[in-house]
């Protein structure tokens, strides 16, 4: 079994901090594998493979906005998280399940493609690309991860009902012809993130179990 804590909306960094934390304590057995849901004020984190370069807003317009840049060691290109996002950090020891990162990655992606389906949307994978995607042109969920023996952390993020129009700041994960979506967005209607929290720790504690 998985343990699910709701962290609720979060800065990053304290949150990042918390992450580091736990995948110590999991590597040495004193913690469960752990799913982290919680949401973040606006923040654009910068993964390995990223480049600032993918940062299109000004340093004035940032600043105006209150937004920081953070360069983080996981997998991945440039990414927004703000509220009504839903952010998933599953902190497993992969030990315990199957020692194969894309493996769980396709997992992640397949949990996030069940979710939808509660929402009537159809998400599917895109060849080539990480995350979750809708007509493969509108991505809803980037994901990115980092493993150190065999123990994830970072993970995903969901966009629900949050402002999609702060995805401007950014080339979201260095991809220009496709655009950002949320389930808000195709469902043409406001939707709790609440709920969509809920199912989403339902799922990943049934798959995972």
């Amino acid at each position: 079994m998985i343990t699910i804590e709701h962290w609720g909306l979060i800065e990053y960094n304290a949150a990042w901090d918390r992450q580091k934390q736990y995948v110590a304590e999991i590597q040495r057995g004193e913690r469960d594998s752990t799913l982290v849901l919680c949401e973040h004020p606006t923040v654009i984190t910068i993964g390995r493979n990223g480049t600032e370069d993918n940062v299109t807003a000004s340093n004035d317009e940032l600043d105006k906005h209150e937004v920081s840049v953070i360069p983080i060691n996981r997998g991945g290109d440039v990414t927004l998280h703000n509220p009504g996002q839903l952010v998933g950090y599953p902190i497993f020891r992969l030990t315990d399940f199957k020692e194969d990162l894309h493996w769980f990655l396709r997992e992640i992606e397949e949990c996030i493609i069940e979710l939808l389906q509660h929402y009537s949307i159809s998400g599917e994978r895109v060849d080539g690309l990480t995350g979750v995607w809708i007509d493969k042109q509108r991505k809803v969920c980037a994901i990115g991860l980092n493993c150190s023996r065999w123990v994830t952390s970072h993970g995903f993020a969901l966009n629900v009902e949050n402002d999609i129009s702060e995805f401007n700041f950014i080339v979201p994960c260095g991809i220009t012809d496709k655009e950002v979506t949320s389930i808000s967005k195709e469902c043409n209607q406001k939707i709790a993130i609440q709920e969509v929290a809920e199912i989403c720790a339902k799922i990943f504690s049934k798959k995972f179990a």
